[in-house]
């Protein structure tokens, strides 16, 4: 058996050769049970300022309660999501996710007609954006399926110095 697949001699230890495809019916699953089980420990750093996993978890539960409770999307909308690696973007990751809507990566770099081909193509019915880019959102959006624009700036999570 081991001949058949070499790469196993490369694991490391305690990685398994077999996983048990029924262990998580679905990622937001396997996003609860790594929340839960490194709940003390650092998840993120960025500027700074370290959010723990149970950090993420709070704040990722209370970002998803407002976008069904608040924004009133509906299960399997689509929302993009606009802005480079700052600690926001796990969260809204874990957000939409948690919600049973569908993540569209924007890039953040788009231009005006890139970024209404994008929304148009996917028919995203919100957009998270850092406001640094909130300009371009604001050229396009009118001309788009999307409904709710949320803005971020870089330090809303950084807190005060």
């Amino acid at each position: 058996m081991q001949q058949a697949r070499p790469w196993l001699a490369s694991y490391p230890q305690g990685v398994p050769a077999q996983i048990d495809l029924d262990e998580f019916p679905s990622i937001v699953s396997v996003l609860q049970s790594s929340l839960e089980k490194y709940r003390d420990r650092p998840a993120f750093s960025n500027l700074g300022k370290t959010l723990t996993y149970a950090d993420v978890d709070r704040l990722s539960q209370q970002f998803a309660a407002y976008l069904l409770g608040e924004l009133k999307l509906k299960k399997g909308d689509r929302v993009a999501i606009m802005m480079p690696n700052l600690l926001q973007y796990p969260i809204a990751i874990m957000a939409v996710l948690r919600a049973g809507l569908t993540v569209v990566n924007v890039n953040p770099m788009y231009t005006p007609r890139e970024l209404k081909h994008q929304l148009d193509d996917s028919g995203a019915s919100a957009i998270i954006v850092l406001d640094n880019f909130a300009h371009t959102v604001a050229e396009v959006i009118g001309g788009t399926p999307c409904k709710h624009v949320i803005c971020t700036g870089v330090g809303d999570l950084l807190g005060f110095p």
